[in-house]
């Protein structure tokens, strides 16, 4: 065996330790960059963190700023309840979780331990309401409901009612001064859901799973504003969850008033008449149905002419907000909603579409001139028009030989309308459209801003509908299937016209035409879209967005942030057109067919204007249109099923002017009487400490009528020209 010097070994030994030590070295040097990166670098960072996973933050709402009408009262505000809360941290720490406890509090409240106990009980996949959504490090509202009696018992005894508060709160208390409850303009609160707080996460204005938010109207549109912001305690906590201490807190800021142009008096006055008209028309017999009117839905908007802003807007059936708050129960839910109840969610003032009828005539006047027809030109007004075999008849198949556009609108005749429309059809190509259509009344109908939304600042705006022919191809292209399948060439009406539309529904008939030139058939309108028509005529032609809102008041009334009146466009007529058409408007008022129902107004020093409708509906009463207006105001009404338009809309109408303008049956006018002679210019003054010196609202007290004597009626009340009322 060879023996190996130990000289030899040694270099290759020493390389090898050197390159240990080396790595070993390098190690140390990584392990301590990283250390000082973590403790010094960034160590009051990752310090935060680790501590955050002791911290909870407990949520104190603020305060829901109020929505006031254009003088300062109080439509949506907060009312101081009584609210018993359980701190669900103290109960944990009992041994039995507090049940002792909770089943003590139900017996002074009255309420069933089990139900006591739901409310405290957190929510998640598994757990059905009610159930507590918030931070279990919150106190958790029992009921908002407390007596005096109540809170004095939790509070004198407190050492059997650990973990419970009874103290005074700001609750959302929907007003209703004078009666007006202007339900859907408010809309109402719910609480926040999980998707809506991912959302809103990022933004500027996030939510707390604390928070309630408006759900519609108002609430909805001005809920950032309305919300302020909540205020937040940082509390320490072990790792059972016990409170160590207070790490943190800021407090809550309250919400901004939002001042509205609504008048709290002329709305109750709105909605006490429209409920009334609406009843009356009940009372009268419909010959074309043989039964009564069913009456069964209506709305009313008042506007200001010159700005665009809501005086009033009620829409019937309505509801008590109030039900929202705190949560509504399932049976409320379930009246507010089911088919019986007819929807009285709905805002029909800007969500109910109908066709218009007659009052829809200023558009197709305005498309004939446009079209190159003169204004005061005369035109047949026959009792009836044929085309192609059907007979399309006027109202009461009365004829009035030739008569100018205006008087076609103060007689409201139907025939001439007709023929000017089928000229234009036939012009355009008929059946066979030329390329470059001009298509005068369906574009006019659009300058006119319908098909569209009006811009108000409430959510759920509905667009209405100009059957023009793309609306034609694409209402054809979506149904053609199930008119092909159902409609018979020989059966039964609703076939026959299944069958027809199945062949040839994507042309823009004959038919189609004349029946839209009156506002029939397909076409679709709301009453706000009408009211920004009829005050645009008005105020000289200048189209605004519909506006609610007035201003945004800060809490201590330092800050306003006025919103104002935003014209959209004009309307598509010169000012001899829109001149000529004014003209025509008070006509009816005073010779045409709404003159019955203006007996004794003061035209001379309050110049009304106004156009009747009635909207035939297939397998429906007829609908009723009232659209009037003043220099100062527009006012629009509508009554599904209610019959004709000066019948039924006609008596609510004039009593609304009335109450405005202070004037009796007679047309006296009594300024001490009067609500609103003038939009109010001011807005409220909300002094440093939140408060505000608001009016107070009488209850609404409706003329009492005297019938007058039939000579008496005769002088004040001239016949109309056609001898109808629609």
């Amino acid at each position: 065996m060879t023996n190996i010097p130990e000289t030899g070994r040694t270099p290759r030994v020493q390389i090898r330790l050197i390159i240990i030590q080396v790595l070993v070295f390098s190690l140390l040097l990584t392990l301590g960059g990283r250390l000082w990166y973590l403790q010094v670098r960034n160590g009051e960072e990752y310090a935060d963190e680790a501590n955050g996973n002791h911290v909870q933050r407990v949520v104190d709402p603020a305060v829901r700023g109020s929505i006031l009408d254009a003088r300062g009262v109080p439509l949506a505000d907060n009312q101081t309840r009584l609210v018993v809360s359980a701190s669900r941290t103290e109960l944990m720490k009992m041994k039995d979780d507090g049940d002792a406890v909770l089943t003590r509090l139900a017996d002074v409240l009255g309420m069933t331990p089990k139900e006591v106990g739901d409310k405290v009980r957190l929510c998640d996949a598994k757990t059905p309401q009610p159930c507590w959504n918030g931070s279990p490090y919150q106190p958790i509202p029992i009921t908002d409901e407390a007596t005096p009696k109540q809170a004095l018992q939790i509070r004198e005894r407190a050492e059997d009612f650990p973990g419970i508060t009874a103290e005074p709160t700001a609750v959302r208390r929907y007003a209703a001064p004078g009666g007006a409850q202007t339900s859907q303009v408010l809309g109402y609160l719910s609480p926040v859901t999980d998707a809506e707080i991912q959302a809103a996460k990022d933004t500027s204005s996030p939510y707390l799973r604390s928070d309630s938010v408006g759900r519609s109207g108002l609430e909805r549109t001005y809920d950032k504003q309305l919300r302020g912001k909540a205020g937040v305690t940082a509390y320490e906590v072990d790792k059972l969850g016990r409170v160590m201490g207070k790490t943190q807190s800021d407090p809550a800021r309250p919400g901004a008033n939002v001042v509205t142009s609504i008048d709290a008096r002329v709305q109750r006055v709105a909605e006490y008449e429209l409920n009334e008209a609406m009843k009356a028309a009940r009372k009268e017999f419909d010959k074309n149905t043989g039964e009564n009117y069913k009456a069964d839905a209506g709305a009313v908007v008042v506007m200001e002419s010159k700005t665009g802003r809501i005086i009033s807007m009620a829409s019937n059936p309505d509801y008590d907000p109030n039900a929202w708050v705190g949560g509504i129960s399932g049976k409320d839910y379930a009246q507010l909603t089911g088919k019986k109840s007819n929807f009285p969610l709905l805002n029909r003032a800007i969500q109910g579409q109908a066709a218009p009828g007659s009052i829809f005539k200023v558009i197709p006047t305005a498309a004939a001139v446009n079209a190159g027809y003169k204004f005061n030109d005369r035109y047949p007004c026959p009792s009836s028009y044929s085309i192609g075999g059907q007979t399309f008849k006027n109202f009461e198949s009365k004829g009035h030989g030739s008569i100018t556009l205006g008087q076609a609108l103060e007689v409201s005749c139907d025939t001439v309308f007709y023929k000017l429309s089928h000229d234009q059809w036939n012009k355009d190509g008929g059946n066979k459209p030329k390329k470059d259509t001009k298509d005068w009344f369906y574009r006019t109908a659009h300058e006119f801003g319908l098909g569209k939304e009006t811009g108000i600042d409430l959510p759920n705006e509905v667009k209405g509908r100009v059957p023009d022919r793309q609306w034609k191809k694409d209402y054809w292209d979506a149904n053609k299937d199930s008119w092909c399948k159902t409609g018979k060439k020989g059966g039964e009406y609703a076939e026959r016209i299944a069958y027809e539309n199945c062949l040839e529904g994507m042309k823009m008939r004959a038919g189609d035409s004349v029946n839209y030139s009156i506002g029939q058939g397909d076409t679709l309108v709301t009453p706000i879209q009408m009211a920004t028509i009829y005050s645009a005529i008005s105020n000289g032609g200048t189209m605004y967005d519909p506006s609610v809102g007035k201003a945004i008041i800060s809490p201590d009334g330092k800050h306003t942030e006025e919103i104002k009146p935003r014209p959209h466009g004009k309307l598509p007529m010169d000012k001899k057109l829109r001149d000529d058409i004014d003209g025509a408007l008070a006509d009816v008022a005073t010779r045409g067919t709404a003159a019955w129902r203006f007996g004794g107004w003061p035209q001379d020093k309050i110049p009304m204007h106004a156009k009747t409708g009635t909207a035939e509906v297939y397998g429906k009463q007829t609908t009723s249109w009232f659209a009037t207006y003043t220099d100062d105001y527009t006012v629009i009404m509508t009554i599904s099923q209610g019959g004709t338009g000066s019948g039924a809309s006609g008596p609510a109408v004039r009593k609304i002017y009335d109450a405005m303008y202070g004037l009796d049956a007679k047309g006296k006018q009594d300024p001490k009487k009067a609500l609103l002679p003038k939009p109010e210019a001011s807005l409220p003054k909300i002094e440093p400490d939140g408060s505000i010196d608001a009016p107070t609202i009488k209850p609404y007290e409706p003329q009492k009528e005297e019938p007058p004597a039939p000579q008496e009626l005769a002088a004040a009340v001239p016949a109309p020209a056609s001898g109808r009322r629609d």
